[in-house]
C-alpha cells in the first residue's frame, strides 16, 4: 500500500490550495487593504494535511478527558490527537495564525487564516485563545499582560487560552451568572461557581472567566472578568473539569463544564467594567464565527464544484444541467456576500480597537455590523453546505465523505456566540440605545457615490433608510417581533453597496453582478435569476 495520502478518494476539495484557488477571499482582502497578503503557505496547508487532520479527528480521534493521573493525582486534562497538537502549534507558529495584529499586520489577516482553517474545532481553539490574548493585551495588568505574547504565538512555548462565561441557568443571558469572586489580598481573587459550555476545558494554560463580586449589583452591569490560570500559584490545580460535551461537531475542540471551587483568579481592569470587556471580546469570536462559517461554506463549495466537474448524469456532466448552476450560482453568491459582510465587520472593529468604555460610535458602529455579519455568514453556511450535500445526492449524506460533515459543523454557526434571536436583539440595543444605524446609513450613502452601478447601490440604501424608518414606526413588541427580517434586510443591503463599491474600485464587473443577485433575489427576495451564460460561468467557476 503507497504512503502516500489517500485522502482524494473521499474529498474532492483535497490537494488543493484552499487561498489561490479562492479569488473572491484574495479580492476582498485586496479591497479592504489595498494588499495582497501573502497566505498561499497556509492556503497550501489547510487543503492537505489539516484538511485531513480535521477529518481524522472528526471520525477516529475524539478528546479523551483524564481525570485522574496514573500517579493517582486530579489530573482533568484532555488528551487530543497528536497531529492535532501539531496542527495547532503549526497554525500559530509557522502559518502566524493569532500573530498579524501584534506584529503591524492586519486583523483582516488573522481572520482571512479563520476563514482558511475551516474546520470550526480547530478555528475555535485559535479564536479563544486570540481572545485571551487580546484581552490580556489590551485591559490586563502588569502580571497578565506577558501572557499575551505565548497566546499570540510569538513566544514559546505556546499556551491556549479560553472564554468561560456561559452558565446553565442563563445560557446568552450573562446576567444570570451565579459565579461568585470575592478578594484574597495580593491582587488574587477567589471564584467559586460552574460553568456549562466551557470551550478548551481541560486544554486551556488561562481562561477569561466572568463572575460577580461579593456586594455587586445583580444583572449584567455587576460582572467583573477575570483571568483565571490552570494552575495555583503553589503548582496545584486551580479548577476541576466535570466532564467533556458529546457534540454533533466541532470535535477538535474539547467542550466541558467547568467547576470553579476557590479558584485563583487576577482581574481584568476595572471590576464596574467586566460586562464591557466581555461584549467587546465577543465581537472577537463573533467575527471568527462569521469567518469560520464562510470558510465552511468555501470548503462545501470546492467540494460539490468539483464533484459536478467530475459526476456524470443524464448524458452530460451534472456541471452542464442548468439547474445545477442555479444551485452553483446561489452558492458562490451567498459566500460572496458573505466575505464582504465579515471583512466590512473586521475593518470597523480594527477600527475600533484604541476605544474603550464607555467607547466612541466607531465602537457602536462596529458592534452592530459584527452582529448583523455573524448572523447572515451562518445562515449562509447552513444553506450553502445543505445545497453541497444535496448536489452529490445519496453519496452525500455518508459520513465517510467529506462533504457530509461540513454540513455538520456548519450547524454549529448559527448556535455560537449568541444564536439568530441574540444577535436581533442585540443589534436593536445596538441601534436604539446608541444609535449606531446613523453611521451605518452615512457609510452605505458614502459607498454608493462610488459604487460601480450608483443607481443599484442608490436603491439598496434606500432599502436600508426604510427597514431602519419601519422597526422605528413600530412598538417595542412589534420591533423585537422583525428585528430577524431587519437585520436580514439591513445585512442585504449593505453587502449589496459594498460589491458594487468592490466592483469599482477593483475594476472587477463580476461583484457587479453579484450584488444584482444580492440585491433581486435576496433583498427583493424575487428567483434567482440567470445573469448570462458567460457571467454565471465566471462567478461560479474555481480558478
Amino acid at each position: 500500500m503507497p504512503l502516500e495520502p489517500a485522502f482524494g478518494e473521499v474529498s474532492m476539495a483535497y490537494g488543493l490550495n484552499h487561498y489561490l484557488v479562492d479569488k473572491p477571499l484574495r479580492d476582498t482582502l485586496r479591497y479592504f487593504t489595498s494588499k495582497e497578503p501573502d497566505l498561499a503557505g497556509l492556503g497550501e496547508y489547510v487543503g492537505t494535511e489539516l484538511y485531513e487532520v480535521a477529518y481524522r479527528v472528526d471520525r477516529l480521534s475524539w478528546p479523551v478527558h483524564v481525570m485522574w493521573s496514573v500517579r493517582g493525582e486530579r489530573s482533568d486534562t484532555v488528551l487530543v490527537d497528536p497531529a492535532l497538537r501539531r496542527a495547532v502549534d503549526r497554525l500559530m507558529y509557522e502559518y502566524g495564525v493569532n500573530r498579524h495584529p501584534y506584529v503591524g499586520g492586519s486583523w483582516h489577516e488573522h481572520f482571512a487564516g479563520i476563514n482558511l482553517v475551516g474546520d470550526p474545532g480547530v478555528g475555535c481553539i485559535l479564536t479563544i485563545t486570540m481572545q485571551t490574548a487580546y484581552a490580556l493585551w489590551k485591559y490586563g495588568g502588569e502580571e497578565l499582560k506577558h501572557y499575551y505574547r505565548r497566546l499570540a504565538g510569538l513566544d514559546r512555548p505556546p499556551m491556549i487560552g479560553a472564554t468561560w462565561f456561559t452558565e446553565i441557568q442563563g445560557g446568552s443571558d450573562l446576567g444570570a451568572n451565579e459565579t461568585v469572586a470575592r478578594k484574597a489580598g495580593d491582587g488574587v481573587w477567589l471564584l467559586t461557581g460552574y460553568k456549562y459550555f466551557a470551550s478548551g476545558a481541560g486544554l486551556a494554560d488561562i481562561a477569561l472567566v466572568t463572575a460577580r463580586p461579593e456586594g455587586a449589583p445583580a444583572g449584567a452591569k455587576g460582572l467583573s472578568l477575570f483571568a483565571v490560570p490552570r494552575y495555583r500559584r503553589g503548582g496545584g490545580l486551580n479548577y476541576s473539569v466535570r466532564r467533556l460535551k458529546d457534540k454533533s461537531g466541532t470535535i477538535a475542540v474539547p467542550t466541558g463544564e467547568v467547576e470553579l471551587q476557590d479558584s485563583e483568579a487576577y482581574l481584568i481592569g476595572d471590576a464596574d467594567k467586566g460586562i464591557y470587556y466581555t461584549l467587546e471580546d465577543l465581537m472577537i469570536s463573533r467575527i471568527a464565527n462569521s469567518a469560520g462559517a464562510v470558510g465552511i461554506a468555501r470548503k462545501a463549495y470546492l467540494e460539490a464544484y468539483n464533484y459536478a466537474k467530475h459526476r456524470r448524469a443524464f448524458g452530460k456532466r451534472i456541471i452542464e444541467h442548468p439547474l445545477v448552476r442555479r444551485d452553483l450560482l446561489e452558492m458562490e453568491v451567498l459566500i460572496e456576500e458573505s466575505l464582504a459582510l465579515t471583512h466590512k465587520a473586521v475593518d470597523l472593529f480594527e477600527k475600533s480597537t484604541g476605544d474603550r468604555p464607555p467607547y466612541s460610535m466607531t465602537y457602536h458602529y462596529a458592534r452592530l455590523m459584527t452582529h448583523i455579519a455573524k448572523n447572515m455568514t451562518a445562515q449562509a453556511a447552513a444553506r450553502v453546505t445543505m445545497l453541497a450535500m444535496e448536489l452529490f445526492g445519496g453519496i452525500g449524506f455518508l459520513r465517510e465523505y467529506a462533504v457530509e460533515r461540513w454540513h455538520r459543523e456548519a450547524l454549529i454557526t448559527p448556535i455560537w456566540e449568541g444564536t439568530s434571536n441574540i444577535q436581533a436583539l442585540d443589534m436593536l440595543e445596538a441601534m436604539w440605545k446608541k444609535g449606531a444605524h446613523k453611521p451605518l446609513l452615512e457609510d452605505l450613502r458614502a459607498l454608493a457615490g462610488d459604487a460601480y452601478d450608483k443607481g443599484l447601490a442608490s436603491k439598496a440604501v434606500e432599502a436600508a433608510e426604510e427597514t431602519v424608518r419601519r422597526l422605528a414606526s413600530m412598538s417595542p413588541s412589534q420591533a423585537e417581533f422583525n428585528a430577524k427580517y431587519a437585520l436580514e434586510d439591513l445585512g442585504h443591503a449593505s453587502s449589496t453597496v459594498i460589491l458594487e463599491n468592490m466592483a469599482a474600485v477593483l475594476g472587477e464587473e463580476r461583484y457587479h453582478y453579484v450584488a444584482e443577485i444580492v440585491y433581486n433575489s435576496l433583498l427583493q427576495r424575487r428567483p434567482v435569476y440567470n445573469p448570462g451564460e458567460e457571467v454565471l460561468g465566471e462567478i461560479i467557476a474555481v480558478e
